[in-house]
């Protein structure tokens, strides 16, 4: 191993220096094995986290759902088939966080002590003072728009923390998306059980495209607007461990990436 070890009080320095603070509330992008060796293992980078937050901050991420059939209209008939007749209903309290997607750490803080859960299949999970009204009541159409845990996001004047995490990845642009007046927006359907009552119930669901974007663009404009706004001299930039990290003020990244699509998908 050549690399040094990273400790718990390395990334506390760290992430001090990259600007989290007491009482942010802070959504989470990360890649563990970006950061390094981490003594004590991933829990330690949420750990230190939630010592720099304190009690009255709050610590998010999205979670969505280990092995969901979102992709259930484009499968093979037989597998369709074993997946509705089989698939287990999503459960916020028991159902794991998609891991191979959204990275190691979601399903850890989705098991962290205290943690709440929204009851959308593309859930979110918080930790910390404001985390409950985070989660509450998620919208089930149209998950990312008003009142979703993102827009709350937005108003509690929180930031966005990349660990390693690509740019083109940032969440909260699926808001800015929601809320940009763009015409003709693409449209995403699809099919999902949810526990209801005790029972089963396979619910439909309508969004803005979260896949393959809001509108038919050559290259993934997310990376393009976070890009851009960090050449305009905003956000902050650093090292945690070893990983290339980034803090976004919500509010601003927000403002910036609906005006970002306005402008480019107006023309």
């Amino acid at each position: 191993m050549n690399s040094p070890l990273i400790t718990k009080s390395q990334l506390i320095q760290d992430l001090r220096a990259l600007g989290v603070s007491e009482g942010q509330t802070v959504m989470l992008h990360s890649s563990v094995k970006k950061i390094g060796w981490i003594v004590g293992g991933p829990d330690v980078v949420l750990e230190a986290l939630l010592e720099i937050l304190s009690a009255s901050g709050t610590l998010m991420m999205m979670a969505s759902w280990e092995d969901n059939p979102y992709d259930l209209a484009r499968w093979p008939v037989e597998r369709q088939q074993v997946y509705l007749e089989k698939c287990p209903a999503f459960d916020p309290e028991k159902s794991r966080a998609d891991h191979r997607e959204m990275g190691i750490l979601t399903e850890y803080l989705r098991t962290w002590p205290g943690a709440y859960r929204s009851r959308h299949p593309f859930s979110y999970v918080a930790v910390g003072y404001h985390a409950q009204w985070i989660t509450l009541d998620q919208p089930w159409q149209y998950r990312d728009g008003p009142d979703s845990p993102l827009a709350k996001l937005v108003e509690l004047g929180g930031a966005v923390l990349l660990l390693g995490s690509p740019i083109g990845d940032v969440t909260l642009l699926h808001h800015a998306e929601h809320l940009a007046n763009v015409p003709h927006k693409n449209i995403d359907c699809y099919r999902m059980p949810v526990l209801q009552e005790g029972k089963r119930v396979w619910m439909d669901f309508e969004e803005y495209d979260t896949s393959e974007g809001i509108v038919d663009w050559p290259d993934n404009y997310f990376e393009t607007i976070i890009r851009e706004y960090l050449a305009s001299g905003k956000g902050r930039s650093g090292k945690v461990g070893h990983a290339d990290s980034y803090l976004f003020e919500a509010q601003t990244l927000n403002t910036y990436g609906i005006r970002w699509m306005e402008t480019n998908f107006n023309k």
